[in-house]
C-alpha cells in the first residue's frame, strides 16, 4: 500500500481533479439516462406465484395493477344525489382513460356491496392493464380526485395508487453535520473532522450516480439507492477516520507528511481494505438467497462499499497531502515541533485507564456487558416477518385516510382481501368452486366470499375472500395456512379443481415464509465466513471463533431493536413510524449482512493492532491493553459518527429505510462499546496466549495475508519477537 500512498501523495491535484472529473461525468451520464429502478420478482414457486401466472394467463386485467377510490360525504350518505352524480361522471372518465380495463362502481346496479351498511363509505375499484404506464395511473388520480370538495372527501389507496413517502433530505443531511460535530468535539481539529466526511460523500456520491445508470442493466429497486447511502456514508467516515488517525498519531511521533501518509496507508489503509473487503462478500454472499429485491439491494451496497474504500486509499492520501501538517490542531502542531514528536502512549488517557480495568477484572466485566447483550437480543425470538400496509403510513397520506375510511366502513380486511386462483376445467370442478365458496364463508376469519360465475368455455375463477383482519396481522397469516393447509384441499378432494391462494396479501406472507426458512441457514454461513477470514487474517482459532459467536450475537441485538420498536411498537409513535406491525422480511437478511461487515470492521481494527503489539512483544496481556487503549477512542468516535447517521434515517419518511437506521444504530453502539470494549479484551486476557496458537498444518496451508502491515524491522510479523528470539539461540 505504500506505493499507492506515495503516487497519491506526489500527484495529489491530478488525484482529487480525477475524482471530481468521474463525479461530473458520472452526473452528466445520470442527467441523460436518468435511472430505471423498478422491483424484481421475489420468488418464483409459492402458491401466490402460481396463482398470479395462472390469473395472468387466463386474463391480463386479473393480474394487473389495480386501485381503489374511496370517498365519504359530510353529513350525509354517498347514495346523495350531488356526490353520486359527482362521482359517477368521474367513474365514467377514469373506464374510457387509457391503460385502464374496467371500474366497479357502487352506483351500478349489482354494486350495492361497494356500499358500506351505514351508506357513508364508499368505493370503486379499477382495474389497469398489464403494461399500463405510471402516467396513464397519474392521469387516472387526477380524475379521480377531480369532484373533490368541503362536503365531498376522496382518497386512494390500492397497488396501482400507492405513493411512498419521498426521503427526507433534511434528515439525511443532519446526519453529516452530528458527525462533524462529533469528530470536531472528539479531536479539535476542522481538517479532522472535515477530511472523512469529505470523503465519504464524494465516495457515496460516485456510487450513487453508479447505482443510477447500473439500474439499467440489473434490477434494482428505488430503496437501493437510500440504502447505499446510509451504509456508505457510515462505512465511508469511519474507514477515512481511521487513517486520518493513524496518519495524525505519525505526525506526532515526528514523521514528515509524506511518510506518515505512507505508513498509515500501509497499516491503517490495509485495514481498511481488508474491512471493506469482509463487507462485501458479506453483502454478495446475499446472491446465493436467488431473490430478485435483496439481489438488487446487495449490488448497490457492495458498488458503495467498493467506491467508498477506493476513496478512502486515493482520493483521502491526496487530500491529506493538500493540507499538510494541519490535521493537528494548532497546539498540537506547537507541541510537536517543540519536542521534536511524542509517544502515542502519553496520550492514551481515558481510554488507556479503561484497558487497565478490564485487564483487572475481566470475568466481571465479561459476564456483565453478555448479560445485557442477551437481554437487548431476547426478543429477537418473537420476530414476525411480513409487510407493512397503509395503516402504518403518516394520517396526512391519501392512502392511509383511504384505509382508514375502508377499515371503518367495511372493516379491516377489506384494505387485503385474498384472491384465490380456481382452476375448473370441468362441469364437476365448476360446482365444485361453488362450494368452495359456500364453505369459505363459515371459515373462522373469513368475512366475506365472493366469486363471479364461470362463462361458457372460461376455466379459470376469480374467488375474493375478506378477512376479518387487516393484511398485516398475524391472525390474517394464519387464515392464509388454514385456507391452505385445510379448507382447499377438502374442496378439491375428488375432483380436478386446482386452487391458490394469491393477492398481495399472500404474496407478502409467502415472501415472509421463504425469508425466515432462509435467515437462521444465512447466519450460520455469514458466521463461518467471518471465522474463515480472521483466521486468515490473524493466524488464530480462538480469535475468529470468539467473533463469529459475537457476531451472531451483535446481530441478534440489531433483531432485537426492531423487534421492540417496530412489532412491539414502543416509541414507534413518537418518532412518527406508525403503527405496530411486522418486520419487512427483507430487513433482516439485509441487517444481517451489514453487521457482520460492521462487526468485522472494529474486530479487524482493534485485534489488528493488538497483533501488531503482539508481533513486537510476544507478551498477549500486554498486547490485549495496548491495542485496545490505542484504538478504543477512535472505535468509540467511529460508532458515535454511525450511530449519528444511521439514527439520522429512522426520521427519513420511510418505514423500511427506518428499520435499517433503528437496527444498525443501536446494534452499532452495543457493539463498539460493550462486544469490542469490554467482551473481546476480557475473554482475550482470560485466554492468553491461546488467543495466538494455530496448529502449524493449518498455519502452512493458509495464506499468509497481513492486516496490520509489516511490523518495523521484522521479516515475519506473524511470529512475535520473543518466540523469533529463542528460535534464534536453540540453534
Amino acid at each position: 500500500m505504500s506505493p499507492l500512498a506515495r503516487w497519491c501523495h506526489r500527484h495529489r491535484l491530478a488525484v482529487v481533479l480525477v475524482w471530481v472529473g468521474l463525479l461530473l461525468a458520472l452526473g452528466a451520464g445520470v442527467g441523460a439516462a436518468g435511472n430505471a429502478f423498478g422491483n424484481g420478482p421475489t420468488s418464483q414457486d409459492t402458491d401466490s406465484a402460481k396463482a398470479t401466472a395462472l390469473l395472468q394467463q387466463a386474463s391480463d386485467s386479473a393480474a394487473g395493477k389495480s386501485g381503489r377510490i374511496v370517498w365519504q360525504v359530510s353529513g350525509a350518505e354517498v347514495t346523495e344525489p350531488g356526490a353520486e352524480q359527482a362521482m359517477t361522471g368521474a367513474l365514467e372518465d377514469i373506464a374510457n382513460a387509457p391503460g385502464v380495463a374496467s371500474v366497479t362502481s357502487p352506483y351500478a346496479p349489482d354494486g350495492r356491496a361497494q356500499v358500506s351498511k351505514d351508506g357513508r363509505t364508499a368505493y370503486a375499484t379499477v382495474a389497469f392493464d398489464q403494461d399500463v404506464s405510471d402516467g396513464q395511473i397519474d392521469h387516472v388520480k387526477e380524475l379521480a380526485t377531480a369532484p373533490e370538495s368541503k362536503s365531498l372527501h376522496i382518497a386512494l389507496n390500492g397497488q396501482a395508487f400507492t405513493v411512498n413517502p419521498e426521503p427526507n433530505a433534511v434528515a439525511d443531511a443532519m446526519g453529516i453535520v452530528l458527525a462533524f460535530v462529533v469528530l470536531l468535539f472528539a479531536f479539535r481539529a476542522v481538517w479532522v473532522a472535515a477530511l472523512p466526511i469529505i470523503t465519504a460523500v464524494i465516495g457515496v456520491g460516485t456510487s450513487a450516480l453508479t447505482v443510477m445508470l447500473l439500474s439499467h442493466v440489473i434490477t434494482l429497486s428505488d430503496t437501493t439507492l437510500t440504502l447505499g447511502s446510509l451504509i456508505g456514508l457510515g462505512v465511508g467516515i469511519d474507514y477515512a477516520l481511521f487513517i486520518v488517525n493513524r496518519h495524525r498519531a505519525n505526525l506526532l511521533a515526528g514523521m514528515s507528511v509524506g511518510e506518515s501518509i505512507a505508513k498509515s496507508l500501509n497499516t491503517s489503509g490495509r485495514a481498511v481494505v481488508f474491512a471493506g473487503l469482509t463487507v462485501v462478500i458479506a453483502l454478495l454472499g446475499m446472491l446465493t438467497l436467488n431473490v430478485g429485491i435483496i439481489n438488487g439491494m446487495a449490488i448497490g451496497a457492495a458498488v458503495t462499499v467498493v467506491l467508498t474504500v477506493l476513496a478512502a486509499i486515493t482520493l483521502l492520501p491526496a487530500l491529506l497531502g493538500l493540507i499538510g501538517p494541519r490535521v493537528l490542531s494548532r497546539s498540537e502542531r506547537r507541541e510537536t515541533a517543540g519536542q521534536g514528536g511524542r509517544r502515542p502512549s502519553d496520550r492514551a488517557g481515558l481510554w488507556a485507564r479503561w484497558a487497565e480495568r478490564v485487564q483487572s477484572r475481566p470475568k466481571i466485566l465479561g459476564a456483565v456487558a453478555l448479560a445485557v447483550l442477551a437481554a437487548l437480543a431476547f426478543p429477537t425470538l418473537s420476530l414476525r416477518l411480513g409487510a407493512s400496509d397503509d395503516g402504518n403510513l403518516p394520517t396526512t397520506s391519501t392512502n392511509r385516510q383511504a384505509y382508514d375510511m375502508v377499515a371503518e366502513g367495511f372493516g379491516p380486511g377489506f384494505n387485503g382481501p385474498l384472491v384465490l386462483a380456481v382452476q375448473a376445467p370441468g362441469a364437476a370442478d365448476r360446482a365444485a368452486a361453488g362450494r368452495l365458496v359456500t364453505a369459505l364463508k363459515e371459515v373462522d376469519g373469513v368475512a366475506s366470499a365472493s366469486a363471479a360465475p364461470l362463462k361458457d368455455g372460461q376455466t379459470v375463477g376469480v374467488i375474493s375472500v375478506v378477512p376479518t383482519t387487516s393484511p398485516q396481522s398475524a391472525a390474517t397469516s394464519d387464515l392464509i395456512h388454514d385456507l391452505r393447509d385445510d379448507v382447499i384441499p377438502a374442496a378439491e378432494h375428488g375432483t380436478s379443481m386446482k386452487v391458490y391462494v394469491g393477492g398481495v396479501t399472500a404474496s407478502n406472507d409467502d415472501f415472509a415464509s421463504v425469508l425466515m426458512g432462509k435467515l437462521p441457514i444465512f447466519i450460520l454461513v455469514i458466521a463461518a465466513l467471518g471465522f474463515l477470514l480472521l483466521t486468515v487474517a490473524f493466524r488464530s482459532l480462538l480469535i475468529p471463533a470468539v467473533g463469529a459467536v459475537l457476531n451472531i450475537l451483535s446481530i441478534g441485538v440489531a433483531f432485537g431493536a426492531i423487534v421492540v420498536v417496530f412489532q412491539y411498537g414502543f416509541g414507534a409513535g413518537l418518532l412518527g413510524l406508525g403503527a405496530a406491525g411486522p418486520i419487512e422480511s427483507f430487513v433482516p437478511i439485509l441487517v444481517v449482512g451489514i453487521m457482520f461487515g460492521l462487526s468485522m470492521d472494529y474486530q479487524v481494527f482493534l485485534v489488528s493492532r493488538m497483533r501488531e503489539e503482539w508481533a513486537h512483544t510476544g507478551d498477549s496481556r500486554h498486547a490485549v491493553r495496548v491495542g485496545q487503549a490505542e484504538t478504543g477512542k477512535v472505535i468509540a468516535v467511529a460508532a458515535t459518527i454511525m450511530v449519528c447517521v444511521f439514527g439520522s434515517f429512522v426520521f427519513g419518511g420511510m418505514r423500511v429505510i427506518s428499520e435499517f437506521g433503528v437496527s444498525l444504530a443501536v446494534a452499532v453502539a452495543v457493539d463498539a462499546l460493550l462486544i469490542r470494549m469490554v467482551v473481546v479484551p476480557a475473554l482475550m486476557h482470560l485466554c492468553g496466549r491461546a488467543n495466538w496458537w494455530l496448529p502449524r498444518r493449518l498455519d502452512r496451508a493458509l495464506p499468509h495475508v497481513s492486516v496490520e502491515g509489516p511490523v518495523d524491522g521484522l521479516t515475519h510479523p506473524q511470529r512475535p519477537v520473543r518466540e523469533r528470539e529463542t528460535a534464534g539461540l536453540a540453534h
